[in-house]
């Protein structure tokens, strides 16, 4: 895949745009990530004394409430950018293929919570839920990702700590909401059925990965 050097959020936001669909880290196909079309000393760094940087990292909360992407964790679970442009594609036949939780099923009730209290970071949304026991939070992050894959939460930004200085630290938390409630309904409405929206994105991720075969395509989607 084609591209000019990327070394600032600007940049990579307008690539995202580009492109449509951006993994964020490795997505299997060969050179399609945010991580690997940034330069060098964007990329992780470790450093002598122990502390570290990772500007595209940084870069994540910027892109995403500048409003013209959706970030989640959209493939095979793991987290990525979608532009505005496909969304409404991808959600069409998301849903088509995680059906709305079951009443009263933990799913169910962390949707109605967001829906509730409005958006809430990770940690928040797991005490609101009442999973506060031993080793609950892998339990709960599981469900949270599967309600990703299937576009009913997305992230609406991230959120650090801050030390004794008022100095942001560490990997940030994401805040989670409702992309009804944080894009709105129309945002998230497609004219077309599931399989012709998948059809379409399908088409045009073999326009930008020419390299890539169908089951790779197929992974990115489904």
């Amino acid at each position: 895949m084609e591209h000019q050097d990327i070394y600032s959020a600007a940049q990579l936001s307008a690539f995202i745009q580009q492109v449509g669909f951006l993994p964020l880290l490795d997505s299997g196909i060969h050179g399609f990530s945010a991580e690997d079309v940034v330069t060098d000393d964007c990329r992780y760094v470790v450093f002598p004394d122990g502390g570290w940087d990772w500007p595209m990292w940084k870069w994540k909360g910027q892109i995403v409430t500048e409003g013209n992407c959706v970030y989640g964790k959209f493939f095979a679970g793991k987290a990525g950018y979608i532009s505005r442009e496909w969304w409404p594609d991808f959600f069409n036949y998301r849903r088509s293929k995680h059906p709305v939780p079951e009443e009263g099923s933990i799913e169910d009730t962390i949707l109605l919570t967001l829906r509730e209290q409005g958006s809430l970071i990770t940690r928040q949304l797991r005490a609101a839920c009442g999973f506060t026991g031993p080793k609950m939070r892998s339990k709960f992050d599981g469900y949270v990702t599967r309600l990703q894959m299937g576009c009913y939460i997305v992230t609406e930004d991230f959120v650090y700590p801050t030390d004794k200085h008022g100095k942001e630290y560490g990997w940030g938390w994401s805040l989670l909401n409702t992309p009804e409630q944080l894009l709105g309904r129309e945002a998230c409405r497609c004219e077309r059925t599931p399989e012709a929206s998948y059809d379409r994105m399908a088409k045009h991720l073999r326009t930008i990965l020419p390299e890539a075969n169908d089951t790779q395509i197929a992974k990115l989607l489904k």
